[in-house]
């Protein structure tokens, strides 16, 4: 839903629109080039400014493929302190290489995760320095049209789907509506538990999939949170006293898995990637000296989590825990979505395999 003052900046959203739609046509018409590869590339976006579970989607297929494919990701490294090219390594950081890539190499560390400005020089850098990757996976790259990938995947907030939004800054999206026919596959995500089949077709008949389209539905599941730095993993119970750190585009989701498991929680909110100070570790340590429970706790989000990581030394004794979330689908489809990234990846070994044989 939007909030009604945003309606006050609808002529920017049509001027704003007016000028992606035209540099949609450029790359359609091919005056802009987009580079194509020989090789697997999947990409996962939205239409929408963030908070549509795009790092956690980008996580399910990491785990999905790792044991059977050779997998590197890519991202741009949003609000990193370096520029170019670079994969993260033993040493690196959140500063380094941004928060998400550091989660991701934080779950997957045999995984290649790499991040770069420009992707269509990121992915050979990638490919000869790993020459066994198999497939590439790309995090929010919809709309970088610079890069022509063979798999592409839309996500769309259940609460927020694109076909009811405006282009920013009335509302959140930051692509035109009709770029949803570059997809392959679209993802209503946080769709509610009991989502029934009938609000699924009427679902699907809004977004007006096109032929080749699959429409998939996910919700997201909390698993039991972690401590930051020692890794022991709690319950959260209903006498726990919370208090949330929450730097993410869109906490909405959390506080409503929190009013549901607890009885009370207080909210620290930080902008998205979020960059912690000593300033903010002590806001964060006052407000929970005023806490009075002694069933209090810490809670923050994988991504935040990252970047609170160098105050080790700071906060290594407090309750601080992280809570992990991950995509879970829904009508028993997460087979036919798994199957689909396996037949994509599959097709370009046999390709392969075909183009050697002739050559032999």
């Amino acid at each position: 839903m939007l909030k009604s003052f945003r309606y006050l900046f609808i002529p920017f959203a049509l001027v704003y629109g007016v000028i992606i739609r035209l540099r949609n046509l450029l790359f359609d018409f091919n005056i802009i080039k987009s580079a194509s590869f020989n090789f697997p590339i999947i990409c996962i976006g939205n239409l929408a400014v963030g908070g549509t579970g795009k790092t956690p989607m980008t996580e399910y297929i990491i785990e999905e493929l790792k044991n059977e494919y050779k997998i590197a990701t890519l991202s741009r490294g949003y609000k990193r302190k370096t520029k170019g090219f670079a994969v993260a390594n033993n040493t690196t950081t959140a500063l380094e290489i941004g928060d998400e890539p550091m989660q991701f190499h934080r779950k997957f560390p045999e995984v290649v995760v790499a991040v770069g400005e420009e992707r269509v020089v990121a992915i050979p850098q990638i490919l000869f320095q790993y020459p066994n990757t198999e497939a590439i996976v790309l995090d929010d790259a919809f709309q970088h049209r610079s890069v022509k990938s063979g798999l592409n995947i839309l996500l769309t907030d259940y609460n927020n789907l694109y076909t009811r939004d405006l282009m920013f800054p009335a509302g959140d999206l930051r692509d035109i509506k009709s770029s949803q026919k570059r997809a392959d596959i679209i993802v209503v995500t946080k769709c509610k538990t009991n989502l029934d089949d009938f609000e699924k077709a009427a679902l699907i008949k809004e977004i007006n999939p096109l032929s080749h389209q699959k429409v998939f539905f996910t919700k997201m599941v909390y698993s039991r949170p972690y401590h930051l730095f020692n890794h022991v993993e709690i319950n959260i119970e209903p006498k726990n006293h919370i208090l949330l750190l929450c730097g993410i585009a869109n906490p909405k989701p959390i506080k409503k898995y929190l009013s549901a498991n607890v009885h009370s929680y207080d909210m620290i909110k930080f902008p998205d990637h979020h960059i912690f100070t000593t300033d903010d570790l002590l806001e964060i340590k006052a407000q929970f000296g005023k806490i009075l429970s002694s069933n209090k706790i810490i809670l923050t989000t994988e991504k935040d989590a990252v970047r609170l990581e160098k105050f080790q030394n700071e906060l290594q004794y407090f309750p601080i825990f992280v809570l992990p979330v991950k995509h879970e689908f829904l009508f028993n489809e997460n087979l036919e979505f798994d199957n689909s990234l396996r037949t994509f990846i599959d097709s370009f070994k046999k390709s392969t395999t075909i183009s050697q044989s002739l050559n032999n």
